[in-house]
């Protein structure tokens, strides 16, 4: 897959998406955490500031104390991280917890109602941060009301500590639902792809002949591709349809002048001018070739052949050199033939007899004294090797060898149109033909056609 993949694309933005969403909810899920401690933690020291705020008495002689001070032991034990403080008017830190030893927390100098409880995030002993809650109480102390603050802090790290344990809890989580989600994207992306693989699929087979168009049962979103491409494929099929008609009537069309001019011919031989009745008679087979040429090539090239499409190799090898076996250049040739007693190729007879035909005479044409025909069926495809013992074909010329017309040697006569043919025929039903040099010295012809499943 490269980069132009839909596939890749979709699993590109998936993961970006499923990454995105990962990190958002992971930070998401860990603040609401902290806030959620946070609210706990405040709660516990507004309830411990309303059991301080309980817990105050003022001497006859103004001096204040506690009844009994908050029973947590974490208040006895030095820089525990759980304290308490009251200030009065003249004095910070007028009595506080044990727990804070010599320090003192520096309280804000802000507008506090009596009764409203503020939260604050201060500095404290050994620089840790505390949270804090402070609130006034008014007391009346020889009829004169006196104002004090309150505060109970306690040390932000517990909440850390806690926001890091529940995140480190969290990771397993977070990577079941990554995989949980990615499973789901796979789902989605095969079942999101399957209907353009089924496309894939029908168009094989139309382009194999097995289907003439794509059916109508894909999903809603795919149906205009594939309307259009039907749309093409029977465009295709007209064009194709009228091509082969407009060749077969000026092949037809083109009969007639050849019959008279074999007749011109041959009333010319009998009045005495058999050199001009010769040229004449070449001319009218040359043209006769050449038509016969054609209609094969727009037979072949039509499109492909239907599915159907059965030709038996071992027949049509056995009906050919019977034939060519009866002409000057076939009866000299020593036909080695190695066949089995039956295969069959995806194609049409007539087209396997004109493939097998163009390579048997050119075999014959140019080989010494023998030609050796193999036949060998495989997976899917059936291989034919043709090799004769002629001069064979330089392997520069190879890829040059099926051009329309080319004759690389001038000394035999022909066409140049036998190798085109083959190839037509053979690029036409999806096979492959290959050229190397025979073991005896000339021309090895290998060619892969498709087999009959």
């Amino acid at each position: 897959m490269t980069r132009r993949s839909l596939r890749v694309r979709l699993w590109v933005g998936a993961a970006a998406s499923i990454g995105v969403a990962m990190l958002v909810a992971g930070l998401g899920l860990v603040a609401l955490f902290e806030r959620h401690v946070e609210r706990r933690i405040g709660e516990e020291l507004e309830s411990l500031l309303n059991q301080l705020a309980a817990a105050i008495e003022v001497a006859p002689d103004g001096a204040i104390s506690l009844a009994r001070e908050p029973l947590d032991p974490d208040f006895s034990r030095p820089l525990s991280g759980l304290y308490w403080q009251i200030d009065s008017a003249d004095r910070p830190g007028a009595l506080r917890s044990r727990s804070l030893w010599d320090e003192v927390l520096a309280l804000p100098d802000d507008p506090l109602a009596p009764g409203r409880v503020h939260a604050h995030l201060l500095p404290g002993p050994d620089g840790h941060w505390l949270l804090v809650r402070e609130r006034r109480v008014r007391i009346t102390a020889r009829g004169a009301p006196v104002e004090l603050r309150l505060a109970l802090a306690r040390d932000r790290a517990e909440l850390i500590a806690a926001r890091e344990a529940f995140a480190a809890d969290m990771r397993p989580y977070l990577g079941l639902i990554v995989l949980v989600l990615v499973l789901a994207t796979l789902v989605q992306i095969q079942t999101g792809l399957s209907p353009l693989e089924a496309v894939r699929r029908g168009l094989g087979a139309i382009r194999s002949g097995e289907a003439p168009r794509l059916a109508e049962d894909y999903p809603d979103e795919v149906m205009p591709l594939v309307k259009e491409l039907n749309a093409l494929l029977d465009a295709r099929a007209q064009a194709v349809e009228r091509a082969r008609a407009w060749t077969a009537d000026l092949a037809h069309g083109l009969k007639t002048p050849l019959s008279a001019l074999v007749a011109d011919a041959e009333r010319l031989r009998h009045q005495g001018h058999p050199a001009l009745a010769e040229d004449l008679e070449q001319l009218a087979e040359a043209m006769r070739r050449r038509v016969d040429r054609e209609l094969v090539r727009a037979r072949v090239r039509s499109g492909s052949a239907p599915h159907t499409a059965r030709a038996d190799v071992t027949a049509a090898l056995r009906g050919l050199l019977r034939t060519l076996q009866r002409t000057p250049d076939g009866a000299r040739i020593d036909w080695r033939v190695t066949v089995p007693t039956e295969v069959s190729v995806a194609l049409m007879p007539g087209d396997l007899m004109e493939l097998l035909g163009n390579l048997l005479e050119n075999a014959a044409k140019w080989a010494r004294g023998r030609v050796e025909v193999r036949v060998e069926p495989g997976a899917g495809r059936v291989e034919l090797q043709i090799a004769d013992d002629g001069p064979g074909v330089p392997a520069e010329q190879w890829p040059r060898l099926g051009e329309r017309g080319l004759r690389l040697d001038q000394r035999k006569e022909g066409s140049g149109l036998g190798l085109a043919i083959v190839r037509d025929v053979i690029e036409a039903y999806g096979g492959e033909l290959l050229f190397a040099p025979a073991p005896a010295g000339g021309l090895l012809v290998r060619l892969w056609l498709p087999g009959v499943g």
